[in-house]
C-alpha cells in the first residue's frame, strides 16, 4: 500500500493518472508491484503501479476499488480502446490508418498503438506497459487479425525508463498470433488517409512510421494552398505536400532533416499522381531537399510564399526542456513571419505535450513583435478525434495548431 502525502492528492481523486516521488509517504516498496493508493487519512484513491526504476514511479490506473489492474484488465482496456474506433472500420472509407491506442488518454499507460491497412504497430515507452505487452498484443490480435504486428519500446524512453530498445515482430498464422524473426527485409504497405495513397517499409521511419494526428488539419491547410506558392517545412513524407498539390497548390518547396524522408516524398508523389490522385504535372511543381529548418528559413528568399506550414518534431521532450524548446518555437515562427509573404498564411504546429496551448499562443505574440508583423488567428486546431484528449489529463492535448495570417 502507498499513501499520498497530505495536499497531493487533489489531482489524483481527479483521475490523473500520474504520480511523481515527491508526492508518496516514505517507506515504498522496493520492487516494481501493483499498489493499493490511498491519501494520508487512509481514504481509497485508486490502484497504481509503482515501479522504483521509472521515470514516473506510481502509475495510477483503476478508481474502482473492486478492480485490481491485472493481465486480464490490460486486455479488457485494450479491447475498449479499438471498439471505441469502430467508425473507422468501414471498408469503403477513403482512410485505413488511425491510431488504435493513445495512451494514458485510452487508460493504457505507456502504449501506442497504430493500424495501417493490415499491420500494426505498438511502441512501448513505459516499464509497467512492457511488462504487459503480451496480453495488449493478444487482445490486438484476437479483435483485428492483422497480417502483422510490430512492437517496439521507444528509444526516446529508454534511458530514463531504464528499458533496452526491444523489437518484436508477430504474425498471423492460420488464424494464431506467432512470434517470429524476419528472415528478410520487410515489404513495403500501401496505406490510404483521405484517399492520398502512401507507401513504406513498416518499423521504418519516425515514431510509427506515418502520422495519423494532422488528418483534419492536412485538409483544413490545404484549403489555403489553391494556386499558392508553398513552404513545407518538416516535411517528412509528404503528407501536407501532397494535399496542396491535390488542392491546386502553384509550387511546393519541401524540406526535412532526413535524406530518406525526402526520397519517400517524392515516390509518394509520383506514386499519387500515377493513380490519378493528383492532377497530372504535380510531380513538377514539387522541389524536395535536405536541411535543418532552422538553417532554411534563415536561407530562403523574403516574400516568397503564400503558404507556409511549420510542423517540427517535438522539441521539448520533457518538463525540463521547456523553456529552451520555447526559444526555438520563438526562432522558428519568427523566420518564418519575417520570410512570409504580406497578407500570407502560415500554419504552425507544436507537438510538444509540456508545452500547453496558451504558452503557444503567447511564445507565437513574442514571435510576430521580434519580426515586426501583424497577426490574426484565422483557426485554432489540434490533433484528430483518434487520438483524445482525456480532461483529467491535460497532457494527452500535446498537438496544438494555429492557422495565422501575417499583415506586414
Amino acid at each position: 500500500m502507498i499513501r499520498i502525502k497530505e495536499g497531493k492528492e487533489k489531482n489524483l481523486l481527479r483521475h490523473h493518472p500520474w504520480v511523481f516521488s515527491g508526492a508518496m509517504e516514505e517507506p515504498l516498496p522496493a520492487e516494481a508491484s501493483v499498489q493499493r493508493v490511498e491519501t494520508s487519512a487512509g481514504r481509497f484513491i485508486a490502484w497504481g503501479f509503482y515501479d522504483p526504476e521509472s521515470h514516473i514511479q506510481l502509475r495510477l490506473a483503476s478508481w474502482d476499488e473492486k478492480e485490481v489492474p491485472d493481465g486480464a484488465w490490460w486486455e479488457k482496456m485494450t479491447r475498449l480502446s479499438v471498439l471505441r474506433r469502430k467508425n473507422f472500420f468501414v471498408p469503403s472509407s477513403d482512410t485505413n490508418t488511425f491510431r488504435l491506442i493513445h495512451g494514458e488518454a485510452d487508460f493504457l499507460p505507456g502504449v501506442t498503438a497504430d493500424v495501417y491497412a493490415r499491420t500494426i504497430r505498438v511502441i512501448i515507452s513505459a516499464r509497467v506497459a512492457f511488462q504487459y505487452r503480451e496480453n495488449v498484443v493478444s487482445a490486438l490480435f484476437s479483435m483485428l487479425k492483422p497480417d502483422l504486428l510490430i512492437l517496439n519500446t521507444d528509444q526516446a524512453f529508454c534511458g530514463i525508463e531504464h528499458m533496452k530498445e526491444v523489437t518484436e515482430y508477430y504474425r498471423n498464422k492460420d488464424g494464431q498470433c506467432e512470434l517470429f524473426t524476419p528472415d528478410k527485409s520487410l515489404d513495403e504497405i500501401k496505406i490510404r488517409e483521405s484517399g492520398i495513397y502512401y507507401s513504406f517499409v513498416p518499423g521504418s521511419g519516425q515514431k510509427s512510421g506515418f502520422f495519423c494526428d494532422q488528418r483534419e488539419n492536412r485538409i483544413r491547410a490545404s484549403r489555403y494552398a489553391k494556386d499558392a506558392v508553398v513552404f513545407d517545412g518538416c516535411s517528412y513524407t509528404g503528407s501536407f505536400t501532397l494535399h496542396a498539390l491535390r488542392a491546386g497548390a502553384g509550387s511546393v518547396d519541401a524540406f526535412d532533416i532526413s535524406s530518406d524522408a525526402v526520397h519517400r516524398l517524392l515516390s509518394n508523389v509520383h506514386l499519387n499522381e500515377e493513380l490519378g490522385v493528383l492532377p497530372p504535372g504535380s510531380s513538377e511543381k514539387v522541389s524536395a531537399a535536405k536541411g535543418d529548418i532552422f538553417e532554411v528559413l534563415r536561407s530562403i528568399p523574403s516574400g516568397k510564399y503564400d503558404l507556409m506550414i511549420l510542423d517540427p518534431p517535438k522539441l521539448a521532450k520533457t518538463q525540463k526542456g521547456l523553456e529552451e524548446a520555447k526559444k526555438g518555437y520563438k526562432d522558428l515562427n519568427r523566420l518564418a513571419m519575417s520570410k512570409i509573404k504580406s497578407g500570407g498564411v502560415l500554419v504552425t504546429c507544436s507537438c510538444s505535450g509540456s508545452l500547453s496551448r496558451e504558452d503557444f499562443r503567447t511564445v507565437l505574440a513574442w514571435s510576430a513583435k521580434d519580426a515586426g508583423v501583424e497577426v490574426q488567428v484565422l483557426e485554432t486546431l489540434g490533433q484528430a478525434q483518434d487520438h483524445p484528449v482525456r480532461l483529467s489529463f491535460p497532457e494527452s492535448e500535446y498537438l496544438k495548431v494555429f492557422i495565422l495570417r501575417v499583415i506586414k
